[in-house]
């Protein structure tokens, strides 16, 4: 190879190192904007700053709430360290920062890859619970398509399954249950609309899933109930009585069986062994009200806890846990 052609190939490369530097300037800029930074294009022109400014500079970010900021500036740590002892963290934090901004695909992509990349980090089981936040916070009101809620479900079991000990467990067990009866409810939104429509062979089925799939929501009773109706106008006596039985058994103080007690009562189907109502004991929502939408909390997670103290230290001390 010719010296010119060795020159010609240095320069290309310093290009190359220069074309990426400003474009993960761009990055910074573009996202930093939003935030108020201020931050000029001279100052970060000229060069890009090591990779202790960088990740402290996010973490600053992060502690006075400029998540795009701060979601930045570990973006541009990866792109121009990779193979620095800080983009792991990098990699959790900008993952952090881009779920308090509710980005939550941002916010996935980043947690893959700090997943993929280190799987027995001691931040894992916090990655893969906040991955599964990531997921339930877009969880759709019932009226529309719940695949999204599949999503959530799956990722929330994924975190009991890997890390039952941990502390996220027991949470990700309730945000479970949640979304069952999440699921549930869509299940009964569907059903009154087929009983609405005479469509009782479909409403059966919608009613029977909840029953079966869902035992342990709180549509059952109703489902129940429902049930005892739609028998009713199929002509199907033995089975409404059945069905109204477990209900009586199971739920002997609840609305939903006073209902179907006096709906048998009036079409003089009551037995001598049909026991009486008792009194009201649940909350379940009016017979006319359509599934209520599960209330999701508006409290965001808490920073991972390898870096939940890192915006209390100084600038010294932050470096220093980090690397060591």
């Amino acid at each position: 190879m010719s010296l010119r052609s060795i020159r010609n190939h240095s320069a290309d490369r310093s290009a190359g190192r220069r074309a990426a530097r400003y474009a993960s300037i761009a990055v910074i800029l573009s996202l930093a904007a939003c935030s108020g930074d201020k931050k000029t294009i001279n100052d970060l022109e000229s060069h890009v700053p090591p990779v202790d400014t960088l990740y402290n500079n996010g973490i600053d970010a992060l502690r006075d709430q400029r998540y795009a900021l701060s979601a930045a500036e570990f973006e541009v740590l990866q792109q121009n360290y990779p193979y620095s002892a800080y983009v792991a963290n990098a990699q959790l934090m900008a993952g952090y920062a881009y779920y308090l901004q509710d980005k939550y695909p941002d916010a996935v992509q980043q947690l893959d890859r700090f997943l993929e990349l280190h799987p027995t980090s001691p931040d894992a089981a916090y990655a893969f619970y906040l991955r599964a936040l990531c997921y339930y916070e877009q969880v759709a009101e019932v009226q529309r398509d719940q695949q999204g809620t599949i999503e959530a479900m799956n990722a929330l079991e994924e975190v009991i399954t890997r890390f039952p000990q941990s502390p996220y467990a027991r949470d990700a067990q309730l945000k479970v249950d949640l979304c069952r009866d999440h699921l549930a409810g869509k299940e009964m939104l569907v059903g009154r609309y087929y009983e609405q429509q005479r469509a009782y062979h479909s409403a059966v089925n919608r009613y029977q899933r909840v029953v079966q799939d869902f035992q342990t929501t709180n549509h059952v009773p109703e489902a129940l109930e429902r049930l005892v109706e739609v028998y009713l106008d199929l002509g199907l006596t033995d089975q409404a009585r059945r069905t109204a039985s477990v209900l009586s058994y199971n739920y002997p103080g609840s609305k939903w069986y006073r209902y179907a007690y006096d709906t048998l009562r009036s079409k003089h189907l009551l037995s001598a062994s049909t026991p009486v109502p008792g009194l009201v004991t649940d909350n379940a929502p009016a017979r006319s009200a359509d599934a209520a939408d599960t209330a999701k909390p508006l409290a965001k997670a808490p920073p991972p806890p390898s870096q939940a103290t890192h915006a209390q230290r100084g600038f010294f001390s932050r470096v220093w846990h980090s690397v060591f």
